[in-house]
């Protein structure tokens, strides 16, 4: 075993006990896999799922946000102070919120005691889904699937939901003092509105890495890693989100033709757009750290040193043999055993010395692929000379194998297939 702290040049930071002690052999392993890894979850599409939902929830969230204003000041000067907020995302993006917020503020003026509370929660339900696709992109980089009950995944979102409406409270906050010290000083040198800029920028970036690095340790379905193990995707994600939105913003007021392409959509395309980026960069930093608790045979999770296979959590109970995917049946290791740590390969809570295969979760075969029962039952359609099955029969076939293979639910998912049946049949009648 290396020293606490530092891994030896040779063992490309196997027994490394944070990122920033491996060598670079061990950083250039875990880049080539993030990389790779990326392509096999489709991490591209992914985002795309997660910026829909996070698109669909955005009038509940600023409803949320203006009604939660409220409580401390007038909802009508959350404009003035979200101008401040959003003067770093592209023109017509920050329109677009602008826009949706003065009609926000409208419709929740005459709110008030019960009312504001109650039309709070509902906003605050209705934004939800932003947050449960978080939860369902972070288990797919993770390498996890989800174990906890449908209850608790759900305050989760919620939770996760209030939480950034407060950051969301804060960031104006913080903005708007800035924004106050800038008019206090109106003929300042120019030196001083550079450092204020700076700073503005500087408490964006922090807020953004720690927003991500709580988001990776407590979304995901897996035992929760330590600060530490963070720290690369976080500020990865945060650095490379705040580059993005201003070289999108500049992009698209000097060179893009989204008004020509798009025309009234404009705003849409470019919003949806930025949000999808977002999202692709943020999900690229769950991978990176995925990859990094993947390189190391040290334990990457909270609490006291547990063995491979007792951590809960895919990346921390398997090691990497390179640059290429680890834990392959038969690959051999450096230390000569099946994996690099020359131990029989585990799963998240196999028991000690049980040897189980080791491939990656997420590489399923067809076979086993979960929409595989609306592929099914569609193709069968045809056969039969029924019509096309729709989104609904689709979504019910998939729901109902996925109940099939769950222990206890198989009539529940016989059921759901059954009404996928009878409305494809139905459709037929018509």
């Amino acid at each position: 075993m290396a020293g606490q702290g530092k891994a030896s040049p040779d063992d490309r930071g196997r027994n490394a006990q944070t990122p920033w002690s491996m060598p670079w052999s061990g950083w250039k392993d875990v880049l080539l896999r993030t990389a790779k890894e990326s392509g096999k979850d489709n991490v591209g599409l992914v985002a795309a799922g997660v910026a829909f939902y996070a698109f669909l929830s955005l009038v509940p969230l600023l409803g949320a946000l203006v009604l939660t204003y409220g409580f401390i000041a007038d909802p009508h000067t959350v404009v003035q102070n979200m101008q401040s907020l959003t003067r770093v995302l592209p023109a017509d993006a920050a329109k677009l919120i602008g826009d949706q917020l003065l009609g926000v503020v409208k419709t929740s003026g005459g709110k008030k005691g019960i009312g504001i509370i109650a039309a709070l929660g509902i906003a605050i339900f209705g934004a939800r889904n932003a947050a449960g696709s978080l939860i369902i992109a972070l288990n797919i980089a993770y390498e996890e699937e989800e174990k906890r009950s449908f209850v608790r995944v759900t305050l989760l979102a919620l939770m996760m939901t209030a939480a950034g409406i407060v950051a969301a409270l804060l960031a104006m906050l913080a903005f708007s003092v800035l924004g106050f010290l800038e008019a206090l000083l109106p003929n300042t040198a120019g030196i001083v509105l550079i450092v204020t800029k700076l700073l503005s920028y500087a408490l964006m970036l922090a807020a953004a890495a720690a927003a991500a690095a709580t988001l990776y340790r407590y979304a995901p379905s897996r035992d929760r890693a330590r600060w530490t193990w963070l720290t690369p995707g976080s500020l990865f994600s945060a650095l490379g989100w705040l580059i993005l939105t201003v070289g999108f913003g500049i992009y698209v007021a000097n060179f893009g033709s989204y008004g020509k392409t798009y025309g009234s959509l404009a705003s849409v395309v470019v919003l949806l757009t930025w949000i999808y980026l977002s999202s692709y960069v943020f999900l690229f930093g769950a991978e990176l750290n995925s990859e990094f608790e993947h390189q190391t045979q040290a334990d990457t999770t909270r609490g006291a040193p547990k063995p491979l296979g007792g951590r809960g959590a895919w990346s921390a109970d398997h090691v990497a043999s390179g640059a290429d995917d680890a834990g392959k049946e038969g690959e051999q290791s450096p230390a000569g055993g099946d994996t690099a740590t020359g131990h029989e390969p585990r799963t998240a809570g196999a028991k000690p010395g049980e040897p189980v295969p080791a491939g990656r979760p997420r590489i399923v075969e067809d076979k086993d692929h979960p929409y595989l029962a609306s592929r099914l039952t569609a193709r069968s359609a045809r056969i039969a000379g029924l019509p096309k099955i729709g989104v609904v029969g689709s979504v019910l076939s998939t729901a109902g194998l996925s109940l099939l293979r769950r222990k206890g639910r198989a009539p529940a998912g016989a059921v759901l297939l059954g009404t996928a049946g009878l409305l494809a049949w139905l459709r037929r009648e018509r």
